[in-house]
């Protein structure tokens, strides 16, 4: 019968036999363990050379020799040849060191799994060796492994924790708000949540996903209206995690563009509570794309520059859209619009140079309208243009990349 055990390899000695592209898999994983790998084999591949030349891993040009195996906690045979590793292997036996012997596992005293991970949790798939008589069949083990990392993705198993510990906040931005844009780790995140506390904004319809004891903290802002003040949000964050819950502080686009996130940080240091920060996908940068508005275009413009509407555009901004140098964002500037174009016009800006402003971005409702900075204010109220929307400013913001038939 063979038995699943976790074995800690960081600062132990392993041993590998074996210079051939099956062993340079392998030592890269116990490298990246923290291994301290020495490798005798008569020759390595190119991959092998280059660890050899960075000083992460010893090598000995030579045949292994029974006493290659002191003072060794692993070792690992690949040599190509399934009389010499199983030589090694006995040698490992006798000695009681563990042995993975990738010429025949049947004869070995370790498995090396198929490996997918899943946060902190680490799913291994081996076969029992001993049982299939032929030392098992890796390329099924593979393929099994696969499914369950799928299944694992898939947000239908509960990867809570179950036995209490520290409680830590997780910032994870969420993207411009359509799931299928959160990031592999935000989703691996969220599906071990004990708490989720989101935005307004964001992707929701991620939620729906979670278990129906997840609970879920609404705390979003809309324009003018501030239902929970930063200063109780930071309350929650640190207040939740001091009981000792996992919570997933949800936030639309990216947590530290102008969303916040240093303060939430700093506020549960000062307490402290473990934070980690999962960076999202900004809006200033995703919602301009899937409206099909490049922020940079070779010929046109080479830099944007993101700007925050409730506030009065800075010098830079403003030469920028004067000399047109740079593309424009204002993120939250609908109800600062003529204030900005006022301000822009008066720099010295072209009245006839291109402003699209994108509505529910990444959306069904998402919405695009375009005109010339001197008519975008006339435009933006004869269509009623609301927030959330991103305000583009520059010569790109008259591209459509989705209409083959416009601009290029």
């Amino acid at each position: 019968m063979t038995t699943l055990v976790g074995l800690e390899l960081a600062g132990r000695a392993v041993l590998v036999a074996g210079g051939g592209p099956v062993a340079a898999r392998r030592i890269a994983q116990f490298v990246a363990d923290g291994a301290d790998v020495l490798v005798v084999a008569p020759e390595i591949c190119e991959d092998l050379t280059a660890l050899v030349t960075d000083g992460a891993v010893a090598w000995r040009p030579d045949t292994v020799r029974d006493s290659d195996l002191d003072g060794v906690w692993l070792v690992h045979t690949a040599t190509g040849d399934r009389w010499v590793d199983r030589q090694i292997a006995e040698w490992a036996e006798n000695r009681r060191v563990w042995c993975v012997n990738a010429g025949s596992a049947a004869h070995g005293t370790a498995r090396t799994p198929a490996t997918t991970r899943s946060g902190d949790v680490l799913v291994g798939v081996v076969t029992d060796a001993r049982a299939d008589g032929d030392g098992g069949d890796p390329r099924r083990v593979a393929a099994i492994r696969d499914d369950l990392a799928d299944h694992l993705r898939s947000g239908e198993v509960d990867q809570r924790r179950r036995r209490t510990g520290p409680g830590r906040v997780v910032l994870v931005g969420g993207g411009p708000g359509a799931s299928d844009l959160l990031t592999v780790k935000a989703r691996r995140l969220l599906d071990q949540a004990d708490v989720v506390v989101t935005d307004r904004l964001g992707p929701i319809s991620a939620l729906d996903r979670l278990p129906a004891d997840v609970e879920v903290i609404n705390v979003g802002k809309a324009p003018g209206d501030h239902p929970v003040p930063q200063h109780e949000i930071n309350r929650i964050l640190v207040e939740r995690a001091q009981r000792g819950q996992f919570v997933v502080r949800l936030k639309g686009g990216d947590p530290f563009v102008f969303g916040r996130g240093a303060e939430e940080v700093f506020a549960c240091r000062e307490a402290g509570i473990a934070v980690e920060m999962v960076p999202g996908v900004s809006s200033a940068l995703s919602v301009p794309a899937l409206a099909g508005i490049p922020l940079t275009h070779r010929g046109l413009v080479a830099s944007f520059q993101v700007a925050n509407g409730h506030d009065p555009l800075g010098p830079g901004a403003l030469r920028n859209i004067r000399d047109r140098t740079a593309t424009l964002v204002v993120l939250m500037g609908v109800s600062m619009l003529a204030h900005i174009v006022e301000q822009a016009i008066a720099a010295g800006a072209d009245p006839e140079l291109p402003v699209a402003i994108v509505e529910n971005g990444a959306s069904d409702r998402e919405r695009v309208t375009r005109a010339s900075l001197s008519r975008i204010i006339c435009r933006a109220r004869e269509v009623r243009v609301v927030a959330p929307a991103v305000i583009v400013i520059g010569d790109v913001a008259e591209l459509d990349l989705r209409d083959f038939s416009g601009a290029a």
